[in-house]
């Protein structure tokens, strides 16, 4: 297991953590959650020993093999197959012992060498890279690429695949979720969910959290507290820790008051001076309850739009795409009807490499049609976040400098102020105060970038919200300020986003794009993971067909049959609620096992630590009787938990 007691971790002059004690036990799935600078990256840097304890003790077992996500951008002109497969350690030191055999001629240690080799699955291990690969959105045809021909984004999928490829007993993931799509990241959930190791991971994405991990470590005021179950559940065991410190505050203010009172009114009668001073002792033999103090909250609010066109936008039997460097068309969408009406609001769904990125840029201007017409209403005012909106924003220049240049180019049209102090108290409602107006914006951290775009695209009064991937840069606290924003403005919203939670709250229509075409979802976001693990499931058998019988790389996956729409959707839909009904009492009792597993992680948590404070031998005997057979218990529900899950996913 991995044990911190009484541990104080410092960066620089900062306290990060102050005198904790936790214990992670092996296979244990935890999130590790708190505020952007509280200290979980640092954590995550003492668990892979690039950082030291200052004082208190720390331990890991030493046989554990370590995989986490490299940060360094990968330069190199080798596959990306090639570059994933150098991920597993295992695989690669069984390669050189082998190679060391053989210059040696030394036919024992090549037997054993190719003996590792095969324990190692050498066999499978270019397979099982490329699984990994198709699950994180690579296309088929990709595989062989030179790394370098990649984008930053994909780099970083290509380090995350190389990590998961590792063998390990301990996987560390800080933010595994930012540069992926959300079929993407249905497919790591579902891949996480099967890890036998023991997992840490950072994350704002609340519905990832709760799907990946039993287990939750708050990082408060440098103190470390641990939580039996996933995020909802902190939330919950948070929420009433915080009601019930709140009350016992308030009766302990109720009991000073009283006794302050009395040392008040008799101190100086001699009758009742000894009964006064017993009190004071009292008081100042009180330990001192905090109150609980509200953190304040970043909230901001959206304008109310000057006009609202309707439709807000038509585009009528458009092909979309790009044209190459000869402007010959690349068409990707085709077909497209579709109108956009003042109020509505819309998530845009596909699978990677459909098209979202194509229809997002036509609404948004950036591209135009390749056929067809896309009519603007009148007025039409779009606010446009896009991925890549924080490489727009100038490095050298502060916060103010691109509000004074914002203020300028819309003119006074907006009807909003545009003085240098109206600025900087606008800044101030995005938690840009003092001297961070002025501070470099290249100096500043993702988060504080995109609240600054954020800033920007709600000083420009927009009317249709388009918004690719807002949250990649946002914490939780930013994340739920921009769904309560987005629910209040009274304008359109069209969003694209791996937050299952922002699109739940925000949207209550679905587009979907796939296929070369773009259609109404006739179903919820757990139908469409279901969706999505179809498709990858399709695109990995057609790439073992593709390699196979050698045919065409770009030949499109699992492609069905022509067939009327309606009848289609009428299938599918039979098929969902067939599905469904098969699915049902296994999530039953998967629910009733993980809920059992949560009050079992609590009651074992609570265990430990009591072993922690030095009982008398007869309560360590007794709560050591115990908390065996809480581990028994919780052995034989994971084993039917494993079971239950199997079952589910074969159907």
């Amino acid at each position: 297991m991995i044990l911190l007691k009484n541990v104080t971790l410092r960066r620089h002059s900062k306290v990060l953590l102050d005198g904790v004690s936790a214990v992670i036990n092996p296979g244990e799935h935890v999130g590790l959650v708190g505020r952007n600078g509280a200290g979980k990256s640092s954590l995550f840097a003492l668990l892979n020993g690039s950082l030291h304890e200052d004082s208190g003790e720390f331990s890991i077992p030493p046989h554990w093999r370590m995989a986490q996500v490299s940060q360094h951008m990968p330069e190199t002109e080798e596959s990306a197959t090639a570059f994933v497969l150098e991920g597993d350690t295992r695989l690669g030191e069984a390669q050189i012992r082998l190679a060391q055999a053989e210059a040696t001629g030394d036919g024992l240690q090549m037997a054993q060498a190719h003996a590792d080799l095969a324990d190692a699955g050498a066999h499978d291990a270019a397979p099982r890279a490329q699984a990994l690969l198709l699950g994180l959105g690579f296309k088929p045809q990709e595989l062989e690429r030179p790394v370098n021909s990649f984008s930053g984004g994909w780099r970083m999928r290509l380090q995350l695949a190389r990590a998961l490829m590792c063998p390990s007993d301990l996987l560390l993931l800080d933010e595994p979720t930012n540069h992926l799509d959300l079929d993407a990241l249905v497919w790591l959930e579902s891949w996480l969910k099967r890890y036998e190791g023991t997992l840490l991971v950072i994350s704002h994405d609340r519905e990832f959290l709760d799907s990946v991990t039993q287990v939750t470590l708050q990082i408060e005021n440098a103190q470390l507290t641990r939580y039996g179950g996933n995020y909802s559940r902190f939330e919950e065991l948070r929420a009433q820790q915080l009601e019930l410190q709140q009350a016992s505050y308030e009766r302990q203010q109720d009991k000073i008051a009283h006794l302050q009172k009395f040392i008040d009114r008799f101190k100086a009668k001699a009758t009742k001076a000894r009964q006064a001073q017993s009190r004071v002792k009292a008081l100042e033999r009180m330990e001192r309850i905090a109150p609980v103090l509200a953190a304040a909250e970043f909230t901001f609010e959206f304008r109310e739009p000057l006009n609202l066109p309707n439709p807000m936008l038509t585009i009528t039997d458009a092909t979309l795409g790009y044209r190459n460097a000869d402007d010959q068309p690349l068409p990707i969408l085709h077909g497209v009807s579709r109108s956009v009406l003042a109020g509505q609001r819309i998530g845009i769904l596909g699978a990677n490499g459909q098209g979202k990125s194509t229809l997002v840029k036509t609404i948004a201007g950036t591209l135009s049609a390749l056929s067809g017409t896309v009519t603007e209403g009148k007025g039409l005012s779009i606010g446009y976040f896009a991925q890549q909106e924080l490489d727009v924003l100038r490095p050298d220049d502060s916060p103010l400098v691109h509000m004074i240049r914002l203020a300028r180019d819309t003119g006074a049209g907006h009807a909003m102020p545009a003085r240098e102090q109206d600025l900087r108290n606008f800044l101030g409602t995005f938690q840009f105060t003092g001297d961070m107006v002025q501070q470099a914006v290249g100096t500043m951290s993702g988060g504080e970038k995109a609240r600054l775009v954020l800033a920007m695209i709600v000083w420009q009064r927009p009317n249709l919200l388009l918004l690719d991937e807002p949250t990649n840069h946002l914490d939780l606290n930013t994340r739920e300020a921009l769904a309560v924003a987005l629910n209040e403005f009274e304008g359109t919203v069209l969003l694209v986003s791996h937050d299952r939670a922002l699109l739940r709250s925000v949207c209550d229509e679905f587009w979907l794009v796939g296929r070369g075409v773009v259609g109404p979802f006739d179903g919820d976001l757990d139908e469409y993971q279901s969706y999505l693990l179809e498709e990858a499931r399709r695109m990995r058998e057609a790439a073992r067909t593709a390699s196979t019988s050698h045919a065409p790389a770009d030949t499109a996956p699992g492609t069905p049959p022509a067939r009327d729409p309606r009848e289609q959707r009428r299938v599918e839909a039979a098929a969902r609620q067939e599905l469904s009904q098969r699915q049902r009492p296994l999530k039953k009792e998967i629910a009733k096992v993980e809920d059992r597993l949560s009050a079992l992680s609590s009651e074992r948590t609570g265990l430990e630590n009591r072993l922690m404070e030095g009982l008398a031998p007869s309560d360590i005997a007794e709560v050591g009787r115990r908390l065996k057979a809480v581990t028994d218990e919780v052995e034989q529900l994971e084993e039917r938990w494993l079971e239950l899950s199997e079952q589910l996913q074969s159907l």
